[in-house]
């Protein structure tokens, strides 16, 4: 008897990939057990994730819509240019390119088309707020390119843009990048604009993290001032993860075409696009902006706690959904200070703080976010005894009794917050 061939369609009597499902199932668990301070991370609508484990994954769609390397495509460039127009409505663009794998693969695709190998680039300093992809050496950005770099003042660690403009008529660079992952302060695009028009260079902005406030109306919006914006869809705009960009000229909207695909990628992941289309409705939803809303509030109102009890915010406060907490006060590194909450379900991630004494490895600082605890629905009152958990844990690293409390209430918040069940 010959045994019978499994195919697509062989319907599973049960998953039987049993240790990679028990590994599914615990990180499930520990994302609802656990609050997400991490300033990058969120929790996808129950359609994005529905989105990724469609048949579109088994779609090949090297090219873009009309223009596919393959044939059977007709379903997937619907789905693609669904992406697209929602991108250009919600950011007002009048191109989008919707394949990026990443926010530093959409940025790979944005220098390819604005510079060429070894021009300058001018980008603020990683130690400072910036990215890996706006020039660590050993990234493709500062491998391909000359990087040079701008940063917060000493004494009230924000940008000041009389001093970008020195750096950028000193270095005169062929590209300017703003943005950050790690700046709680509001980015003045028309001044980066202005700056980049003075000295003959074109602005590429990265919006990753602020792309959902972008969205919702609670940043300005850097899409009239730049020549190129890239994002990633993950982090505030609440989508899957994956990158995008989008730009007002026809011709650098080629160039990125051309850089995106055949350039840095082969096929789109065309799951994670449809993904991308159903997040991008959802932010055009007018509760996507109370969402907003909500993310800034509920960051304003857990710095404004942690100031209040000794820990120092990072240029004094924030304006987005993000703060660096200085925790030296304490004693304490920013590796200390992540173990320490991790211990009793509070997620976030250490970072190094502007002029940080400290290797990366150990910091001075921890970044924290309020997008993805927003989404479970917590207020600016949570926000006030969460900070003071948080103070009440790295106030008294050793003291193992407020530890089991804390962790205790911090399940009960979580409980009644649950994200999907």
């Amino acid at each position: 008897m010959q045994t019978p061939i499994v195919t697509a369609a062989t319907p599973p009597a049960r998953f039987t990939d049993d240790a990679l499902w028990a590994a599914v199932k615990a990180e499930a668990q520990r994302q609802e057990a656990q609050l997400e301070l991490i300033a990058s991370e969120n929790h996808t609508s129950r359609e994005v994730m529905a989105a990724m484990g469609t048949v579109l994954t088994n779609k090949y769609a090297e090219g873009y819509p009309g223009k596919r390397y393959y044939g059977g495509c007709e379903h997937v460039d619907v789905v693609e240019d669904i992406a697209r127009d929602r991108a250009k409505q919600l950011f007002k663009a009048a191109h989008a390119n919707v394949q990026a794998h990443s926010g530093t693969q959409a940025n790979i695709g944005a220098l390819m088309a604005l510079a060429k190998p070894h021009d300058r680039v001018l980008a603020m300093s990683l130690d400072h707020g910036g990215h890996l992809s706006h020039g660590h050496p050993k990234n493709f950005s500062g491998v391909f390119y000359e990087f040079a770099s701008y940063g917060v003042e000493q004494h009230d660690e924000r940008l000041d843009m009389n001093r970008v403009r020195e750096k950028a008529l000193e270095f005169k660079p062929a590209v300017i990048m703003a943005g950050a992952s790690a700046y709680s302060r509001m980015i003045d695009f028309a001044a980066f604009g202005a700056i980049a028009k003075e000295v003959g260079a074109k602005l590429l902005v990265d919006q990753a993290h602020i792309a959902g406030l972008v969205a919702g109306g609670c940043h300005a919006s850097p899409v009239p001032h730049a020549d190129v914006v890239t994002m990633t869809t993950h982090k505030t705009l609440r989508g899957p993860r994956g990158g995008m960009i989008v730009c007002n000229d026809e011709n650098i909207a080629k160039s990125i075409n051309s850089a995106i695909f055949p350039g840095g990628q082969g096929g789109p992941f065309m799951h994670v696009i449809a993904a991308k289309a159903i997040a991008l409705r959802e932010a055009l939803a007018p509760e996507f902006s109370v969402y907003a809303r909500q993310v800034v509030k509920n960051a304003a109102a857990l710095a404004e706690t942690l100031a209040a009890r000794g820990l120092r915010i990072v240029s004094g406060g924030t304006d987005n959904h993000l703060m660096l907490v200085d925790v030296t006060p304490m004693k304490l590194t920013g590796k200390d200070a992540e173990n320490l909450l991790h211990a009793v379900d509070l997620t976030c991630n250490k970072n190094l703080i502007p002029y940080d004494q400290n290797p990366p490895t150990k910091a001075s600082g921890v970044r924290l976010g309020t997008a993805a605890i927003t989404t479970r629905g917590l207020r600016e009152n949570h926000m006030r005894t969460l900070g003071n958990w948080i103070a009440d844990v790295l106030s008294q690293p050793a003291n193992a009794s407020v530890a089991e409390r804390v962790k205790k209430e911090v399940a009960e918040l979580a409980r009644a917050f649950p994200i999907y069940t």
